[in-house]
């Protein structure tokens, strides 16, 4: 098993939170992991971005080559495009559909998404909408994890058990929403695949 994920996002968007996720996740299941992050400005809406590096055997560097990773999970979709240079031939885009405009000449939304779907693995989704309507607005990250899930090489209940993890101490109604965020990612995943 080899999984190379990069999660990008602008400051504030749960980026990290889903590393963390699937992380825990990873060692939970008795996988190798190495980490990087770039924080930029997050504070001001700078671009967040984590390499994500899960195998079944030891792993050397914590970045991904260019043109080698199996998936990019974006909370934020300009994002996603920074990244492709390094999405493999077989790769997937996961991104939340809905603008992080934090700059004067943010592109036309609508020439950002033509050129994610142009890329024969993608799922779109509208995170903001899907977490407003199960109650928790602030939720999206979580929603585009559950998207991602089905590309992870790991089930959705390990998964649910790292977020049980890693939000545990937040007290059950976290969890709950969180897991919630989740499942309704990862239901959206299954339907449009």
């Amino acid at each position: 098993m080899k999984l190379d994920i990069i999660i990008a996002g602008v400051g504030g968007q749960g980026i990290l939170s889903i590393a963390a996720s699937i992380g825990t996740t990873a060692l939970n299941n008795n996988l190798h992991l190495k980490q990087s992050e770039v924080h930029g400005m997050s504070q001001r809406g700078g671009d967040v971005q984590s390499h994500l590096r899960i195998s079944d055997k030891p792993i050397q560097s914590d970045l991904i080559p260019l043109g080698q990773a199996d998936i990019i999970i974006s909370i934020e979709p300009m994002e996603s495009l920074r990244y492709l240079p390094y999405l493999s031939a077989e790769g997937w885009i996961v991104t939340n559909t809905i603008p992080f405009i934090n700059v004067k000449n943010y592109p036309d939304i609508d020439v950002v998404l033509k050129e994610i779907k142009s890329h024969k693995h993608n799922i779109t989704i509208n995170a903001e909408e899907i977490a407003t309507e199960i109650g928790s607005p602030r939720s999206a990250n979580m929603v585009i994890l559950g998207a991602a899930t089905p590309f992870l090489q790991m089930s959705y209940e390990e998964l649910e058990k790292g977020i049980k993890q890693i939000f545990g101490r937040k007290g059950e109604a976290v969890v709950e929403t969180n897991i919630k965020a989740l499942k309704a990612g990862w239901e959206f995943t299954k339907k449009n695949m």
